[in-house]
């Protein structure tokens, strides 16, 4: 199979052809179709993630068919079409697991980091971490679901009764989620990086009540605001645009350090929390209320070949929603 690997951080990705992988037990081998990019791929080629397994085949959006099982997977016939998200196998013993926590799993293995993804033409999951695509979305605007849109969605749940919650990174999982809270009555005031007029413009057509600057205040107090951009000092930003009460959220995966800022923005009873990775749950909830809604995704494909190129795209903040690999023809 063609596959782009990671051999050594802050190189570019380099094709080579492997053999295609063969399931475990409990795993299901996989034709992909597409694979989305995100920016967690870049934290990682960065080495901004430490000790990912490499040689490594990034990607963990990834959407195919099953067309082999091994011989204790019966949850998938052959045919059926899944998606692979980046949690990709938890110790389901430890505190966290027991507890409905296994995003918290210290024994959590993960899709395109721990495991080889979606970066190539065959890739083999755990079934138990696997999920139905929603009938209706063509594999293109299913990629972005997968992990914008989950953890995305995990964030915004922690948003809990706000009505107007700030968006700063106006990305992938922004242009979702506003979709989900438009749906759901609320008000999205969007943040985007200095000078970035199509962005805001983008958030605006996609139904943002404001949107301007990262750095500048709203024109109206927000319950909750959620950070997006991997920028620490969006921190303190956000914490003086929120009311008293009201929630910050950290939801990426890696943030550039947060600089130190007065007591008197975080006093109030505001709430400032990190989002790590998400659950199944998280999975099934969100791809139950993705058709409901209907979300629809907007994304730039590339072919498996020009996966740097989607990378380099993505970290000069030229893509306007998702970018997604389009693997299979």
């Amino acid at each position: 199979m063609q596959a782009m690997i990671l051999e050594t951080a802050g190189e570019p990705l380099r094709a080579v052809e492997l053999p295609v992988p063969q399931p475990q037990p409990e795993q299901v081998l996989l034709k992909v179709h597409v694979c989305g990019v995100c920016r967690t791929d870049l934290h990682i080629i960065d080495g901004e993630l430490a000790k990912p397994k490499l040689p490594l085949i990034l990607g963990h959006q990834i959407v195919g068919t099953v067309i082999e099982t091994g011989n204790k997977a019966t949850k998938f016939p052959l045919g059926t079409r899944v998606g692979v998200p980046w949690l990709g196998h938890t110790c389901n013993c430890c505190r966290y697991c027991l507890a409905d926590q296994e995003n918290l799993c210290d024994r959590a293995l993960f899709t395109g980091y721990d495991l080889n993804g979606g970066y190539a033409e065959y890739a083999v999951a755990d079934e138990n971490f696997c999920f139905p695509i929603p009938e209706g979305y063509p594999d293109l605007q299913a990629a972005p679901l997968l992990c914008a849109g989950l953890i995305g969605y995990r964030s915004y749940r922690m948003t809990k009764d706000a009505e107007r919650i700030g968006f700063y990174g106006f990305g992938a999982a922004a242009h979702i989620l506003i979709q989900v809270a438009k749906y759901q009555g609320k008000q999205v005031y969007a943040f985007t990086r200095s000078g970035d007029s199509q962005g805001q413009q983008f958030a605006l057509n996609l139904g943002a009540v404001w949107a301007g600057d990262s750095e500048e205040f709203p024109p109206d107090i927000l319950d909750a605001a959620i950070i997006f951009a991997p920028v620490g000092k969006l921190v303190p930003a956000a914490l003086k645009a929120v009311a008293k009460g009201g929630t910050v959220i950290c939801a990426g995966i890696h943030m550039s350090d947060i600089p130190s800022f007065p007591y008197q923005i975080l006093w109030g009873e505001r709430m400032l929390r990190s989002v790590a990775n998400l659950t199944r749950r998280d999975g099934s909830d969100f791809l139950s209320l993705a058709p409901q809604i209907p979300i629809q995704t907007q994304v730039t494909s590339f072919p498996l070949s020009e996966a740097n190129e989607a990378l380099n795209a993505l970290r000069a903040g030229k893509i306007k929603g998702s970018a997604v690999l389009a693997v299979a023809s």
